[in-house]
């Protein structure tokens, strides 16, 4: 018979793994990146309230110190052709458990793109003199923008049709998906935005040799895999085996693969099967009712596909059309709002379900702490979802804790 791991021992488990429950919360944006497998990024915001929400004394500051000053993680591209940072320990292991396998497929539609473009001999070829010419022009600069690596190298300015004959068809240059090449490969990174704001997407680029002073140790494929799997399964699990394939974007047969070579049990989800590691199965400690305010796109509700253990019925205001989450408020494990940021700073969040008054004052709390973390900075998700668009619009103003405005 399998172990049984219901629901709140799944909820307790959340609390402390996650770093959300007050005691559970950590001292800087690498432990926290640590504890989540990876952050997401895909929102450049995303990174500084996910780490906001789960550090001991919130700093503004911390996300950009970690990973430009102390370079203790690095924003790569990973799982699902997803940005995360992740800690410079991981990056070996999301490179040849997930990123390379995207670098390959971003290649063959590049190559298949450059039909469009009259060149002499094999594109395949020619792309990577392109790749390798880019590479060196980072090298020699230490550091530079993608505009700067265009004018250096003269063929990223080579001109493509994305998503012909579509309503959104769109004429770029190759600058940036040989750029993605070059990450995906693990040859370059990331660094500052040369700005002062938590959204700007105007990164500048350098060789990871360049930057981390010697690229990080090569692990091997099989040992990858195990490693994420496992990783994914202490923070995440117990989970049912099709949470672990969407969220690492493995084929069914290669996530049943990597389980197996595992120590690996079955366990009972409240009557639906899932796993866990072996010498994982012992009950977490209950902690007292916590309350945080996640971003969208938090690690912790994107990490699983299955979500209605802690989402229950909200999820269709507070997920967009493309399956992504916005702002969401949660109470002891599980998710009962959500809030937004307005025009005027002010945090304005609406519960979905009555937790009674002493959460709401607990929530209440953790509103007052983020916008004061948060300062004069404006923010605004880059996946808008009902709710979030609903509370952006709210006239200024309090009302009743039901609606939970504050000004």
């Amino acid at each position: 018979m399998s172990v049984r791991i219901g629901v709140e021992q799944r909820r307790a488990r959340l609390a402390t793994r996650h770093c959300l429950a007050p005691a559970a919360r950590v001292a800087g944006t690498a432990e926290i990146a640590e504890a989540m497998v990876a952050l997401h990024a895909s929102d450049p915001a995303t990174v500084y309230l996910s780490v906001l929400s789960r550090i001991r004394k919130p700093d503004p500051d911390e996300v950009d110190r970690a990973m430009y000053d102390d370079r203790s993680v690095l924003r790569i591209l990973g799982m699902r052709r997803t940005l995360f940072v992740v800690p410079v320990a991981t990056v070996p292991v999301i490179h040849e458990a997930a990123a390379r396998k995207v670098g390959e497929q971003q290649r063959k539609l590049l190559v298949k793109l450059l039909d469009q473009v009259d060149i002499d001999g094999d594109k395949a070829t020619w792309l990577n003199e392109v790749e390798e010419a880019t590479y060196e022009a980072l090298h020699e600069r230490g550091q530079a923008t993608a505009a700067q690596l265009s004018a250096a190298v003269p063929r990223l300015r080579t001109p493509i049709v994305m998503s012909e004959g579509k309503p959104y068809e769109a004429k770029v240059n190759i600058t940036g998906r040989v750029l993605i090449l070059l990450a995906a490969d693990g040859r370059i990174v990331r660094g500052p935005t040369g700005g002062s704001s938590w959204s700007s997407r105007l990164y500048t680029w350098s060789t990871m040799r360049d930057w981390l002073g010697a690229p990080p140790p090569p692990i091997d494929a099989d040992e990858a895999n195990r490693e994420l799997a496992r990783r994914w399964l202490r923070t995440f699990g117990p989970a049912p085996v099709g949470d672990l394939k969407w969220w690492t974007g493995w084929p069914l047969t290669q996530t049943r693969k990597v389980l197996a070579s595992l120590d690996v049990v079955e366990v009972d989800l409240d009557g639906q099967p899932g796993v866990a590691l072996a010498d994982d199965l012992e009950p977490a400690p209950r902690v007292r009712p916590w309350a945080a305010l996640l971003p969208g796109l938090d690690p912790t509700p994107m990490g699983w596909q299955e979500r209605g253990w802690f989402l229950g019925d909200h999820g269709p205001r507070l997920f967009d059309n493309n399956g992504n989450i916005g702002p969401t408020v949660w109470w002891d494990g599980r998710i009962v709002g959500g809030w937004a940021q307005r025009d005027t700073g002010e945090i304005a969040y609406e519960l979905l379900e009555d937790v009674g008054s002493d959460a709401v004052k607990t929530i209440e709390a953790e509103v007052a702490k983020l916008a004061t973390a948060i300062g004069d900075r404006r923010i605004t998700p880059a996946f808008r979802t009902p709710l979030e668009r609903e509370l952006s619009g709210v006239s200024t103003g309090k009302t009743d804790p039901a609606r939970g405005l504050t000004s």
